[in-house]
């Protein structure tokens, strides 16, 4: 029996692509959907479904005229700006619902907008499996591995992340010698990394320390079809930057579009990359 085409409800970042790459490997029918605003430059060759925030009657119509039963949420999105006068009757009539829903953390965001989609009869997988070999797997993957001062910030960084994870808040915390010295929100990793980069010297008691440990991981409770964190060789770039010893993430549970460039990087750098 043939797998229901699948509607890849496609953000920025390389996993859209690596998940729609792997539906036309093992010749399952699939569209690409592509929000007005997002930056999405890869699709040429693909089927693709032209969306706009404000008009989800028409996507939904588009989808159920491709036959799509599934949907699957695959790289990141900026929160959009809604133009009410550009509202279809769909949106009209959902906009209580969503506008609720863009008011809470990342999570409650999605499950609001995974509710929709479900709503409309389409089952939702989540995009790590529907990829091949993106979650970052069990151990230390690099030549540099953690030492016990390093193990030690790790957990305390992991309890940081379940703490902040509980109010929907953000998947990654940096810790050196004990001491928080950044936190994920809503601006990202990137950001993070640049302001201990910036400020996180100043603050760690011993200079011959420790020199810290970026951790990510889901939040508790997670649904986990949408938004697990990521890494890749960007991410190990800032760490070093930042003066780091490595990066520590939740085995299983965050995603590595480049796994073997990350680790590659992380190498050359000295850092470890370590899946806990």
């Amino acid at each position: 029996m043939s797998e229901a085409p699948l509607a890849i409800i496609a953000g920025r970042g390389p996993l859209p692509r690596l998940v729609a790459e792997n539906c036309r490997k093992r010749g399952r029918p699939y569209r690409v959907v592509v929000f007005e605003g997002e930056p999405v430059d890869w699709t040429d060759g693909h089927p693709v479904i032209h969306a706009s925030f404000e008009k989800p009657g028409r996507m939904f119509a588009a989808l159920r005229e491709a036959g799509c039963k599934v949907a699957t949420f695959a790289g990141g999105m900026q929160r959009p700006k809604l133009n009410p006068l550009r509202f279809d009757l769909k949106m009209m009539r959902l906009a209580p619902q969503l506008v609720a829903g863009l008011k809470g953390g990342d999570d409650a965001t999605l499950r609001t907008i995974g509710a929709i989609f479900e709503a409309e009869g389409l089952e939702l997988q989540a995009a790590q499996d529907l990829a091949e070999d993106v979650l970052v797997p069990e151990g230390v993957l690099t030549r540099a591995a953690p030492s016990e001062a390093d193990r030690r910030d790790t957990e305390r960084a992991a309890a940081i992340v379940a703490a902040m994870g509980t109010v929907d808040v953000g998947q990654g915390a940096v810790v050196a010698q004990g001491l928080c010295l950044g936190v994920e929100s809503i601006q990202g990793t990137d950001i993070l990394l640049s302001f201990v980069a910036e400020t996180g010297s100043r603050f760690r008691p011993d200079p011959k320390g420790a020199r810290g440990v970026l951790y990510k991981a889901p939040k508790p409770g997670q649904d986990r079809r949408f938004d697990l964190p990521a890494i890749g060789p960007r991410t190990m770039e800032g760490a070093a930057r930042a003066g780091l010893a490595g990066v520590a993430v939740e085995a299983g549970g965050v995603m590595a579009l480049s796994l073997g460039e990350a680790v590659a990087t992380a190498d050359r750098l000295g850092l470890f990359l370590w899946g806990r």
